[in-house]
């Protein structure tokens, strides 16, 4: 589960895996509000070495922000 913790909702929400084709979009969640949870799921493929980013713009700044993880 992921879930916005910021006190502000996030824009263009989208995640990427490493082991989609050619770092393709697998999913694009759009905005997220405040304390929303989305499920992530990574059962599908191979999951050593896996690394997902998942990207979102704030409003207030427009800036875009990236958490990424190995799992």
């Amino acid at each position: 589960m992921v879930m916005n913790a910021g006190k502000e909702p996030v824009d263009f929400v989208k995640v990427l895996r490493s082991d989609a084709d050619d770092g393709r979009l697998v999913e694009l969640w759009g905005q997220v509000l405040p304390s929303e949870t989305i499920e992530l799921c990574l059962c599908d493929g191979d999951l050593d070495e896996l690394v997902v980013t998942i990207a979102w713009f704030r409003q207030h700044d427009g800036l875009e922000y990236v958490w990424r993880f190995v799992v």
